[in-house]
This record gives structure tokens, sequence and C-alpha cells, in this order.
């Protein structure tokens, strides 16, 4: 039963653009293989076609799940005892409760050998500046470091800058850290980055709900982001411009009404503007260590 469930999910990532509220919706109503059977069909209510469209006649779950084998990865759904049900389903009741834009996946890739649910079981997102500092680069990869040392995987999304410092702390101290990708998981992006994401796949995961093939896209990165924010006690802003993305998964964490820490910086310096403002506003906690991070998520 569980083989035919999988296909009907891996069908039914290939045929809506995340996040897809309104088939998120659908699915949890008729379960996953009748949903992608209406799907297919093209009987389903107008929201529903809205986000499936003409790719509805993209059957290719069975050559996603092989190139997915093939890439040393599987396809983690909901049905699964690794689905780590109470972080996803913050998405649902945050969409319900108006936040735009925060459907949980109907099911995700994933890569290496850490369980989704035991990862998300004490977890941190360290996001920032792609470019970042020297201060950031080191702040990021020291707090990552500790966390690692109290047994806090760290979460983030494999960019240059503040993310990969954040993964190559984690990594050097021997702790779990996980990619969350705006792409598939064969992308190879970013390319300077691959050795890193396949160190992360040997200690931890990268994961991804975009099937095989799919490219990176900004507004992909924007939408990875709700995970990031989702699968995690809560979220460390190292450094960040006025408009970032890890302002997005900033204001991500705070819908779900995580904790969202931030590094102040030197005033002078544009990479900490935005980090100020989460601050000043009151959006943010200020932290300097990984101790005031621990606090904040227990």
């Amino acid at each position: 039963m569980n083989d035919e469930i999988r296909r009907a999910r891996a069908y039914l990532l290939r045929v809506a653009e995340p996040p897809a509220p309104a088939l998120a919706e659908f699915v949890a109503q008729h379960g996953p293989a009748t949903a992608a059977e209406q799907v297919r069909r093209g009987d389903v209510p107008e929201p529903v076609a809205r986000e499936t469209g003409v790719r509805r006649e993209l059957t290719l779950a069975d050559r996603d799940l092989d190139e997915a084998e093939r890439l040393g990865a599987r396809l983690v759904i909901p049905e699964d005892d690794e689905w780590p049900t109470g972080p996803l389903d913050s998405l649902d009741r945050a969409e319900r409760w108006g936040a735009e834009g925060m459907a949980a996946p109907i099911a995700l890739w994933v890569r290496g050998p850490a369980r989704l649910n035991e990862a998300a079981e004490q977890a941190v997102a360290i996001v920032g500046s792609r470019a970042a500092t020297e201060y950031g680069e080191h702040t990021a990869g020291e707090l990552a470091y500790a966390l690692a040392g109290h047994g806090v995987a760290v979460f983030s999304g494999a960019a240059y800058g503040i993310d990969g410092a954040a993964h190559r702390g984690s990594l050097a101290a021997g702790g779990v850290t996980v990619a969350v990708l705006g792409c598939a998981l064969d992308a190879g992006y970013p390319a300077g980055h691959v050795g890193l994401l396949n160190r992360a796949a040997e200690r931890g995961a990268v994961v991804s709900e975009y099937p095989p093939g799919t490219p990176p896209a900004r507004h992909r990165l924007l939408v990875r982001n709700r995970l990031l924010a989702a699968l995690t006690a809560g979220t460390v802003v190292v450094e960040a411009g006025v408009r970032s993305g890890a302002r997005n998964t900033a204001a991500a964490a705070a819908a779900l009404d995580k904790p969202v820490m931030a590094v102040p910086g030197p005033i002078s310096s544009a990479m900490s503007k935005g980090c100020h403002d989460l601050i000043r506003t009151g959006t943010a906690t200020l932290i300097t260590t990984a101790d005031h991070i621990i606090d904040a998520i227990r």
C-alpha cells in the first residue's frame, strides 16, 4: 500500500509548484491515491486545477523515484514514521490562520542518513546573507559548532556566505547538519557547494520538495524558507541586508510562533542592518552565544 501512496505523492510533487495549498487540502480530504487519480483525470475543484494545470499529464513518478534511488535518496511521505508530523503540521495551521504561502509539502526528497523526524526534534536554522563579511561567517560557524556540541542539528539553505559557514561549523564539530534546497537534489546548486552538500549528505541530510531535474529559481528559494522555519525550533539570522531571504525565513518563523533570533554587528555594516531592524522592532531576540539560542528554544 505504501508503494502506491509513495508513487501518488511523487506524481503530485511533479504536477504542482509548491506551495500548493489547494492541492494539499485536496490530498488531506481524499487521500493521496484518490487525489492523484482525480488530478490526473482533471476531476478536481477549480483551485486545484489552477495549481496543477497542464502538468497533470506528467506521469513521471516511477522515473523520479528511480532517479532518487540512483542518487542515494528517498521520498519521505507523511505516511512514513520518519515524517516530522508536528513541525510540518504547523505550516497547515498557519495557512488556515491566514498566513499565505505556508502550506505543508506533499512529500520531501531526502538524501542522507539522518532521519527527518529525529533531526527536527532539536534543531535550529542559521541563515543569513550570501555576501557575508568575515565577521558574519566566523560567527555563524562558531555558533553552529557550539550548537552541534550540545546535540542540536543545524539547518540551513546551502547558499554561499552564512549558510555555508553554518553547515561547515556543524560538520567540523561532528554534528548533524541538514541542507534544505530551493531546487532538486540533483541540480548541483550552488556549484561551489557541491562538495559541502555531499558532506552534509554523509552525516546529515539534504532535503528538497522539488522533483529531480528542477532548477533553482528565486521564488523557489523563498518558498523553501518556510520549510527551514517549520523544521526547526527557532531561526537565527546572523547577517542580513534590509531586504533578504534570511528575513523571509525569520518572517516564516514568526508566523509559526517560533523564536526568531538575530546577531548584532557593527552599526556601519550594511550586512547587519537587517539584523538590527529585527532586534529594534522586537521581531528578534538579540543573541551572541549558543547558550542564548538554547535558552530561547527550550
